[in-house]
């Protein structure tokens, strides 16, 4: 798992989400913008996350083991069995 650049800081985080609420597009193949980065934080529970390019990589997440989003890699979640996460967005 790759580590968030020295030189990014945190300028905005999404709500928690759970099982139940994580918006249709997470879980399918998505991207942040040119030079966004991100951090998936999970607070109870597990989530896989699935970097699709530039070769398919999945990572089970959770509390103390988060997720770095690199900037317009497509990527996409899914929760296993009760999740709480949030994601974090850094420029």
């Amino acid at each position: 798992m790759k580590d968030l650049p020295a030189n990014v800081s945190s300028y905005n985080k999404t709500p928690e989400f759970t099982r139940a609420t994580i918006p249709k597009g997470l879980l399918r193949g998505h991207r942040t913008m040119e030079g966004t980065w991100g951090k998936i934080i999970v607070v109870e529970g597990r989530l896989r996350y699935r970097i699709l390019e530039p070769q398919v990589e999945e990572i089970e997440l959770s509390p103390g083991t988060f997720g770095i989003i690199e900037p317009a890699v497509p990527h996409e979640v899914e929760p296993i069995n009760h999740v709480r996460f949030y994601v974090e967005f850094y420029k």
